[in-house]
Protein backbone atom coordinates (compact mmCIF):
# COMPACT_ATOMS: atom_id res chain seq x y z
CA UNK A 1 0.00 0.00 0.00
CA UNK A 2 1.34 3.43 -0.95
CA UNK A 3 2.41 5.58 2.01
CA UNK A 4 1.98 9.32 1.75
CA UNK A 5 4.69 11.50 3.35
CA UNK A 6 3.13 14.67 4.71
CA UNK A 7 4.65 18.05 5.42
CA UNK A 8 5.22 17.79 9.20
CA UNK A 9 4.28 20.38 11.81
CA UNK A 10 7.62 20.85 13.54
CA UNK A 11 6.42 23.45 16.03
CA UNK A 12 3.03 24.32 17.58
CA UNK A 13 2.86 27.56 15.59
CA UNK A 14 3.89 26.13 12.22
CA UNK A 15 1.28 26.29 9.44
CA UNK A 16 3.66 26.14 6.49
CA UNK A 17 7.36 25.73 5.82
CA UNK A 18 10.02 25.76 3.13
CA UNK A 19 11.31 22.43 1.80
CA UNK A 20 15.00 23.22 1.44
CA UNK A 21 16.56 19.90 0.47
CA UNK A 22 15.88 16.21 -0.07
CA UNK A 23 18.41 13.76 1.38
CA UNK A 24 16.88 10.91 -0.68
CA UNK A 25 16.08 10.70 -4.37
CA UNK A 26 13.39 8.78 -6.20
CA UNK A 27 14.12 5.04 -6.18
CA UNK A 28 16.18 5.14 -2.96
CA UNK A 29 15.37 2.73 -0.14
CA UNK A 30 14.09 4.39 3.01
CA UNK A 31 14.23 2.97 6.54
CA UNK A 32 12.84 4.41 9.78
CA UNK A 33 15.30 6.95 11.15
CA UNK A 34 16.79 7.86 7.76
CA UNK A 35 17.13 11.57 7.07
CA UNK A 36 14.57 12.46 4.44
CA UNK A 37 14.64 16.22 4.03
CA UNK A 38 15.60 19.59 5.47
CA UNK A 39 12.69 21.86 6.29
CA UNK A 40 12.80 25.52 7.28
CA UNK A 41 10.07 26.39 9.80
CA UNK A 42 9.07 29.67 11.41
CA UNK A 43 11.75 29.01 14.06
CA UNK A 44 14.62 26.99 12.65
CA UNK A 45 15.93 24.68 9.94
CA UNK A 46 15.47 21.03 10.88
CA UNK A 47 16.14 17.62 9.41
CA UNK A 48 13.14 15.32 9.15
CA UNK A 49 13.49 11.59 9.74
CA UNK A 50 11.52 8.83 8.02
CA UNK A 51 9.07 6.88 10.16
CA UNK A 52 8.13 4.22 7.61
CA UNK A 53 10.03 1.75 5.46
CA UNK A 54 9.86 1.52 1.70
CA UNK A 55 11.16 3.00 -1.54
CA UNK A 56 10.87 6.71 -2.28
CA UNK A 57 8.60 6.32 -5.27
CA UNK A 58 7.79 9.88 -6.17
CA UNK A 59 8.76 13.34 -4.90
CA UNK A 60 5.79 15.68 -5.25
CA UNK A 61 7.34 18.84 -3.80
CA UNK A 62 10.80 19.66 -5.12
CA UNK A 63 13.72 20.99 -3.11
CA UNK A 64 13.52 24.76 -2.82
CA UNK A 65 9.73 24.93 -2.62
CA UNK A 66 8.50 27.67 -0.29
CA UNK A 67 5.28 27.99 1.73
CA UNK A 68 4.37 24.29 1.72
CA UNK A 69 1.26 23.80 3.85
CA UNK A 70 1.46 21.51 6.87
CA UNK A 71 -0.08 18.07 6.19
CA UNK A 72 0.13 18.46 2.41
CA UNK A 73 1.61 15.44 0.59
CA UNK A 74 5.26 16.04 -0.32
CA UNK A 75 6.24 12.51 -1.44
CA UNK A 76 5.03 8.90 -1.54
CA UNK A 77 6.67 5.64 -0.51
CA UNK A 78 6.19 2.33 -2.27
CA UNK A 79 6.02 -0.62 0.12
CA UNK A 80 7.34 -4.12 -0.47
CA UNK A 81 5.74 -5.73 -3.50
CA UNK A 82 4.82 -2.42 -5.12
CA UNK A 83 6.48 -1.11 -8.24
CA UNK A 84 7.79 2.43 -8.35
CA UNK A 85 6.47 2.62 -11.90
CA UNK A 86 2.96 2.23 -10.49
CA UNK A 87 3.30 5.65 -8.88
CA UNK A 88 3.77 7.55 -12.13
CA UNK A 89 0.01 8.08 -12.29
CA UNK A 90 -0.28 8.92 -8.59
CA UNK A 91 -2.57 11.91 -8.06
CA UNK A 92 -1.69 14.02 -5.00
CA UNK A 93 -4.13 15.98 -2.88
CA UNK A 94 -5.01 19.49 -4.00
CA UNK A 95 -2.65 21.07 -1.47
CA UNK A 96 0.22 18.97 -2.77
CA UNK A 97 -0.60 19.92 -6.35
CA UNK A 98 -0.45 23.59 -5.46
CA UNK A 99 2.91 23.08 -3.79
CA UNK A 100 4.21 21.22 -6.86
CA UNK A 101 3.11 23.94 -9.26
CA UNK A 102 4.82 26.60 -7.11
CA UNK A 103 8.00 24.60 -6.62
CA UNK A 104 11.41 25.84 -7.69
CA UNK A 105 14.60 23.78 -7.46
CA UNK A 106 18.08 24.46 -6.14
CA UNK A 107 21.19 23.73 -8.17
CA UNK A 108 21.68 19.99 -8.63
CA UNK A 109 18.01 19.15 -7.94
CA UNK A 110 15.67 17.92 -10.66
CA UNK A 111 12.25 19.54 -11.08
CA UNK A 112 9.20 17.29 -11.05
CA UNK A 113 7.95 16.26 -14.49
CA UNK A 114 4.72 17.84 -15.67
CA UNK A 115 1.94 15.62 -16.98
CA UNK A 116 2.20 14.50 -20.59
CA UNK A 117 -0.86 16.52 -21.48
CA UNK A 118 1.02 19.76 -20.75
CA UNK A 119 2.22 21.40 -23.96
CA UNK A 120 5.53 23.10 -24.67
CA UNK A 121 3.66 26.40 -24.81
CA UNK A 122 2.45 25.84 -21.26
CA UNK A 123 6.03 25.28 -20.14
CA UNK A 124 7.15 28.50 -21.79
CA UNK A 125 4.29 30.36 -20.18
CA UNK A 126 5.32 29.02 -16.82
CA UNK A 127 8.95 30.04 -17.25
CA UNK A 128 8.22 33.56 -18.46
CA UNK A 129 6.91 35.00 -15.15
CA UNK A 130 9.96 33.52 -13.40
CA UNK A 131 12.25 35.41 -15.78
CA UNK A 132 10.36 38.65 -15.23
CA UNK A 133 10.45 38.17 -11.47
CA UNK A 134 14.17 37.55 -11.59
CA UNK A 135 14.86 40.68 -13.59
CA UNK A 136 12.58 42.83 -11.46
CA UNK A 137 14.41 41.73 -8.34
CA UNK A 138 17.80 42.94 -9.58
CA UNK A 139 17.59 45.97 -7.30
CA UNK A 140 17.23 43.96 -4.09
CA UNK A 141 18.89 40.97 -2.53
CA UNK A 142 16.74 37.87 -2.18
CA UNK A 143 18.20 35.38 0.31
CA UNK A 144 16.98 32.74 2.72
CA UNK A 145 17.07 33.59 6.44
CA UNK A 146 19.78 30.96 7.00
CA UNK A 147 21.91 32.40 4.19
CA UNK A 148 21.55 35.88 5.69
CA UNK A 149 22.60 34.66 9.13
CA UNK A 150 25.69 32.91 7.77
CA UNK A 151 26.61 35.95 5.69
CA UNK A 152 26.27 38.20 8.74
CA UNK A 153 28.46 35.93 10.86
CA UNK A 154 31.15 35.60 8.18
CA UNK A 155 30.97 39.27 7.06
CA UNK A 156 30.07 38.26 3.51
CA UNK A 157 28.51 40.91 1.26
CA UNK A 158 25.44 39.24 -0.28
CA UNK A 159 25.48 41.72 -3.16
CA UNK A 160 28.55 39.84 -4.44
CA UNK A 161 26.91 36.40 -4.17
CA UNK A 162 25.04 34.76 -7.04
CA UNK A 163 21.90 32.90 -5.99
CA UNK A 164 21.08 29.43 -7.29
CA UNK A 165 17.79 29.04 -5.43
CA UNK A 166 14.24 29.82 -6.57
CA UNK A 167 14.05 33.03 -8.62
CA UNK A 168 17.77 33.59 -8.05
CA UNK A 169 17.36 33.38 -4.28
CA UNK A 170 20.64 33.11 -2.37
CA UNK A 171 20.76 29.89 -0.33
CA UNK A 172 23.15 28.49 2.26
CA UNK A 173 25.44 26.72 -0.23
CA UNK A 174 25.82 29.93 -2.23
CA UNK A 175 27.09 31.80 0.82
CA UNK A 176 29.38 29.00 1.96
CA UNK A 177 30.95 28.88 -1.50
CA UNK A 178 31.20 32.65 -1.92
CA UNK A 179 34.50 34.39 -2.65
CA UNK A 180 34.98 36.41 0.53
CA UNK A 181 37.76 38.43 -1.06
CA UNK A 182 35.37 40.10 -3.49
CA UNK A 183 35.09 43.87 -2.87
CA UNK A 184 31.93 45.15 -1.26
CA UNK A 185 29.45 46.99 -3.44
CA UNK A 186 30.10 50.59 -2.49
CA UNK A 187 27.33 52.04 -4.64
CA UNK A 188 24.18 50.03 -4.04
CA UNK A 189 21.29 51.14 -6.25
CA UNK A 190 18.33 52.95 -4.74
CA UNK A 191 15.79 50.26 -3.91
CA UNK A 192 13.02 52.61 -2.78
CA UNK A 193 12.02 53.93 -6.21
CA UNK A 194 10.15 57.15 -6.89
CA UNK A 195 7.63 56.50 -4.10
CA UNK A 196 10.34 56.76 -1.44
CA UNK A 197 9.28 53.52 0.26
CA UNK A 198 9.23 49.78 -0.28
CA UNK A 199 7.13 46.96 1.19
CA UNK A 200 9.31 44.26 2.72
CA UNK A 201 7.84 40.74 2.64
CA UNK A 202 6.87 39.24 6.01
CA UNK A 203 8.69 36.03 6.86
CA UNK A 204 7.04 33.09 8.58
CA UNK A 205 8.78 33.83 11.90
CA UNK A 206 7.62 37.44 11.87
CA UNK A 207 4.05 36.33 11.11
CA UNK A 208 4.07 34.02 14.12
CA UNK A 209 5.55 36.72 16.37
CA UNK A 210 2.89 39.19 15.26
CA UNK A 211 0.08 36.71 15.86
CA UNK A 212 1.24 35.44 19.24
CA UNK A 213 2.17 38.81 20.74
CA UNK A 214 -1.05 40.42 19.53
CA UNK A 215 -2.98 37.61 21.21
CA UNK A 216 -0.88 38.06 24.35
CA UNK A 217 -1.57 41.78 24.70
CA UNK A 218 -5.26 41.35 23.85
CA UNK A 219 -6.03 38.33 26.03
CA UNK A 220 -3.48 38.34 28.87
CA UNK A 221 -4.17 40.82 31.71
CA UNK A 222 -0.64 42.21 32.14
CA UNK A 223 0.53 44.14 35.17
CA UNK A 224 4.05 45.40 35.76
CA UNK A 225 6.41 45.56 38.73
CA UNK A 226 9.71 47.42 38.58
CA UNK A 227 12.74 47.62 40.85
CA UNK A 228 16.25 49.08 40.70
CA UNK A 229 19.08 46.69 41.55
CA UNK A 230 22.60 47.71 42.61
CA UNK A 231 24.97 45.33 40.82
CA UNK A 232 28.42 46.50 41.95
CA UNK A 233 28.96 43.31 43.96
CA UNK A 234 27.79 41.27 40.98
CA UNK A 235 30.23 43.02 38.64
CA UNK A 236 33.05 42.46 41.11
CA UNK A 237 32.18 38.75 41.47
CA UNK A 238 31.94 38.39 37.69
CA UNK A 239 35.37 39.96 37.24
CA UNK A 240 36.96 37.57 39.75
CA UNK A 241 35.27 34.53 38.21
CA UNK A 242 36.30 35.44 34.69
CA UNK A 243 39.90 35.99 35.77
CA UNK A 244 39.90 32.36 36.92
CA UNK A 245 38.27 31.07 33.73
CA UNK A 246 40.41 30.78 30.62
CA UNK A 247 37.78 30.20 27.94
CA UNK A 248 34.06 30.86 28.30
CA UNK A 249 33.42 34.11 30.16
CA UNK A 250 30.37 34.56 32.37
CA UNK A 251 28.09 37.46 31.44
CA UNK A 252 25.82 39.66 33.52
CA UNK A 253 22.89 37.97 31.79
CA UNK A 254 24.09 34.59 33.09
CA UNK A 255 23.90 35.98 36.64
CA UNK A 256 20.40 37.34 35.97
CA UNK A 257 19.24 33.98 34.59
CA UNK A 258 20.59 32.14 37.62
CA UNK A 259 18.98 34.69 39.96
CA UNK A 260 15.62 34.16 38.26
CA UNK A 261 15.95 30.40 38.58
CA UNK A 262 16.81 30.60 42.28
CA UNK A 263 13.97 33.06 42.90
CA UNK A 264 11.43 30.81 41.17
CA UNK A 265 12.38 27.96 43.50
CA UNK A 266 12.03 30.31 46.47
CA UNK A 267 8.63 31.58 45.24
CA UNK A 268 7.19 28.46 43.55
CA UNK A 269 3.75 30.00 43.06
CA UNK A 270 5.29 32.25 40.41
CA UNK A 271 6.82 29.35 38.48
CA UNK A 272 3.55 28.73 36.71
CA UNK A 273 1.62 28.85 33.43
CA UNK A 274 -2.00 29.53 32.53
CA UNK A 275 -3.51 26.41 30.92
CA UNK A 276 -7.09 27.68 30.47
CA UNK A 277 -8.86 25.41 32.95
CA UNK A 278 -5.91 25.00 35.32
CA UNK A 279 -2.67 26.60 36.49
CA UNK A 280 0.39 24.45 35.85
CA UNK A 281 3.10 24.62 38.53
CA UNK A 282 6.65 23.57 37.63
CA UNK A 283 9.15 21.78 39.82
CA UNK A 284 12.20 23.25 38.07
CA UNK A 285 12.90 26.64 36.54
CA UNK A 286 13.02 26.29 32.74
CA UNK A 287 14.15 29.75 31.65
CA UNK A 288 13.43 30.95 28.10
CA UNK A 289 16.03 33.45 26.88
CA UNK A 290 15.03 35.96 24.20
CA UNK A 291 17.51 35.88 21.29
CA UNK A 292 17.30 38.48 18.52
CA UNK A 293 17.65 37.14 14.98
CA UNK A 294 17.49 39.08 11.74
CA UNK A 295 13.97 37.83 11.05
CA UNK A 296 12.64 38.06 14.62
CA UNK A 297 12.92 36.66 18.13
CA UNK A 298 13.29 33.11 19.34
CA UNK A 299 13.45 31.90 22.94
CA UNK A 300 15.71 28.87 23.50
CA UNK A 301 15.35 27.31 26.94
CA UNK A 302 17.83 26.56 29.71
CA UNK A 303 16.16 23.57 31.36
CA UNK A 304 16.30 23.19 35.16
CA UNK A 305 18.51 26.27 35.50
CA UNK A 306 18.06 26.12 39.27
CA UNK A 307 20.13 22.91 39.32
CA UNK A 308 23.00 24.27 37.21
CA UNK A 309 26.06 26.32 38.07
CA UNK A 310 26.74 29.76 36.66
CA UNK A 311 29.43 28.36 34.42
CA UNK A 312 27.17 25.58 33.12
CA UNK A 313 24.45 28.12 32.41
CA UNK A 314 26.91 30.38 30.60
CA UNK A 315 28.17 27.58 28.35
CA UNK A 316 24.64 26.35 27.59
CA UNK A 317 23.32 29.81 26.76
CA UNK A 318 26.17 30.47 24.33
CA UNK A 319 25.55 27.11 22.65
CA UNK A 320 21.80 27.77 22.35
CA UNK A 321 22.36 31.27 20.96
CA UNK A 322 24.74 29.92 18.32
CA UNK A 323 22.27 27.22 17.34
CA UNK A 324 19.51 29.83 17.11
CA UNK A 325 21.60 32.04 14.83
CA UNK A 326 22.45 29.06 12.62
CA UNK A 327 18.83 27.86 12.52
CA UNK A 328 19.77 24.55 14.18
CA UNK A 329 17.62 24.57 17.31
CA UNK A 330 15.63 21.40 17.91
CA UNK A 331 11.93 21.81 18.81
CA UNK A 332 12.53 20.69 22.40
CA UNK A 333 15.15 23.42 22.75
CA UNK A 334 12.70 26.28 22.21
CA UNK A 335 9.23 24.87 22.98
CA UNK A 336 7.88 25.20 26.51
CA UNK A 337 9.63 26.96 29.38
CA UNK A 338 8.18 28.23 32.65
CA UNK A 339 9.60 31.80 32.67
CA UNK A 340 11.16 34.21 30.15
CA UNK A 341 14.06 36.63 30.32
CA UNK A 342 14.61 39.54 27.92
CA UNK A 343 17.72 41.72 28.24
CA UNK A 344 18.18 44.91 26.19
CA UNK A 345 20.87 46.35 28.45
CA UNK A 346 23.58 45.70 25.87
CA UNK A 347 21.72 48.08 23.53
CA UNK A 348 21.80 50.90 26.10
CA UNK A 349 18.12 50.60 27.07
CA UNK A 350 17.56 51.76 30.67
CA UNK A 351 14.07 50.32 31.20
CA UNK A 352 11.33 48.60 29.22
CA UNK A 353 8.28 46.37 29.61
CA UNK A 354 8.28 43.00 27.86
CA UNK A 355 5.23 41.17 26.54
CA UNK A 356 4.43 37.85 28.23
CA UNK A 357 5.13 34.69 26.23
CA UNK A 358 1.94 32.58 26.75
CA UNK A 359 1.20 30.33 28.48
CA UNK A 360 4.01 31.45 30.83
CA UNK A 361 3.01 33.63 33.75
CA UNK A 362 5.98 36.04 33.78
CA UNK A 363 8.75 37.66 31.79
CA UNK A 364 11.57 39.78 33.21
CA UNK A 365 12.83 42.79 31.24
CA UNK A 366 16.39 43.82 32.13
CA UNK A 367 17.96 47.19 31.33
CA UNK A 368 21.52 48.47 31.28
CA UNK A 369 23.67 48.95 34.38
CA UNK A 370 24.14 52.72 34.78
CA UNK A 371 26.23 54.72 37.22
CA UNK A 372 23.82 56.70 39.42
CA UNK A 373 23.96 58.62 42.70
CA UNK A 374 22.29 56.66 45.51
CA UNK A 375 21.79 57.30 49.19
CA UNK A 376 23.01 54.52 51.47
CA UNK A 377 23.12 54.78 55.26
CA UNK A 378 22.53 58.51 54.95
CA UNK A 379 25.48 58.98 52.62
CA UNK A 380 25.38 59.91 48.95
CA UNK A 381 27.55 57.70 46.79
CA UNK A 382 27.83 56.37 43.24
CA UNK A 383 26.53 52.90 42.36
CA UNK A 384 25.86 50.82 39.25
CA UNK A 385 22.07 50.48 39.03
CA UNK A 386 20.17 48.10 36.75
CA UNK A 387 16.41 48.26 36.31
CA UNK A 388 14.38 45.05 36.26
CA UNK A 389 10.71 45.11 35.24
CA UNK A 390 8.52 42.04 35.71
CA UNK A 391 5.51 41.60 33.41
CA UNK A 392 2.94 39.36 35.10
CA UNK A 393 -0.18 37.51 33.98
CA UNK A 394 -2.75 38.42 36.66
CA UNK A 395 -4.72 35.24 35.93
CA UNK A 396 -1.79 33.21 37.21
CA UNK A 397 -0.01 35.43 39.71
CA UNK A 398 -1.33 38.11 42.07
CA UNK A 399 0.50 41.28 42.99
CA UNK A 400 1.88 39.95 46.27
CA UNK A 401 3.42 36.85 44.64
CA UNK A 402 4.87 38.96 41.84
CA UNK A 403 6.38 41.35 44.39
CA UNK A 404 7.90 38.44 46.34
CA UNK A 405 9.42 37.02 43.16
CA UNK A 406 10.94 40.34 42.06
CA UNK A 407 12.21 40.92 45.58
CA UNK A 408 13.92 37.52 45.55
CA UNK A 409 15.52 38.26 42.17
CA UNK A 410 16.82 41.57 43.56
CA UNK A 411 18.21 39.79 46.64
CA UNK A 412 20.22 37.31 44.58
CA UNK A 413 21.52 39.95 42.16
CA UNK A 414 22.67 42.24 44.96
CA UNK A 415 24.19 39.31 46.88
CA UNK A 416 25.68 37.10 44.14
CA UNK A 417 27.50 34.93 46.70
CA UNK A 418 24.08 33.37 47.43
CA UNK A 419 24.06 31.99 43.87
CA UNK A 420 27.43 30.35 44.37
CA UNK A 421 26.41 28.41 47.49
Amino acid sequence: MTIEILMPALSPTMTEGNLLKWHKKEGDSVAPGDMLAEIETDKATMEVEAVDEGILGKILVAAGTENVKVNSVIAVLAEEGESVDDLTSYSPSSSAEVGEQKSQVEEGSKPQQRSESSSDDDSKATKQPQSEDSSSSNNRIIASPLAKRIASQENIDLSNVSGTGPRGRIIKDDVLGADQTAPANQHAPNTYGESGYKDAPIGSMRKVIAKRLTESKQTVPHFYLSVDVQIDKLLSARKELNQAIELEKITVNDFVLKACAQALVEVPEANASWMGDSIRLYQNADISVAVALEEGLITPIVRAANLKSLRSISIEVKDLVQKAKNGKLKPEEFQGGSFSLSNLGMYGIDQFQAIINPPQGCILAVGAGIQKPVVQDGTLKSATVMNCTLSVDHRVIDGKVGALLLGAIKKYLENPVLMLA
